[in-house]
């Protein structure tokens, strides 16, 4: 599911250069870094991912963290932006943040 994730924010941040090299932008400065940050993101994430894939207990915290924000943006999403999108990101969240946090997964951890 991290790698879902990742895979999403690497779109977008794909999606974000294309616009920062086409122009489509008001500010270039906040455009940059907003296409960082993406950028950022997707590597923190690709990290997090490869860390529980190896069975590194200390990323398991990091995970849930990420599924904070993608829970604070769905819920953003809800209030004003596509409203699927939103959903989307609510459930995505909300069945990693479980799985990561199953007895199983602490089992497997090395946590239990």
């Amino acid at each position: 599911m991290l790698y879902l994730q990742f895979a999403g924010l690497a779109a977008l941040t794909a999606y974000l250069l294309v616009l920062d090299l086409t122009g489509v932008f008001a500010n270039f400065g906040v455009a940059a870094s907003l296409t960082v940050m993406a950028a950022l993101a997707a590597a923190a994430v690709f990290l997090v991912a490869r860390a529980l894939g190896r069975r590194q207990v200390r990323a398991r915290g990091p995970a849930v963290v990420v599924q904070l924000f993608l829970l604070a943006t769905g819920g953003f999403l809800l209030q004003v932006g596509p409203v699927w999108l939103g959903v989307v990101a609510l459930v995505l969240a909300a069945v990693t943040a479980v799985l990561v946090l199953l007895p199983a997964s602490s089992r497997a951890l090395g946590v239990d």
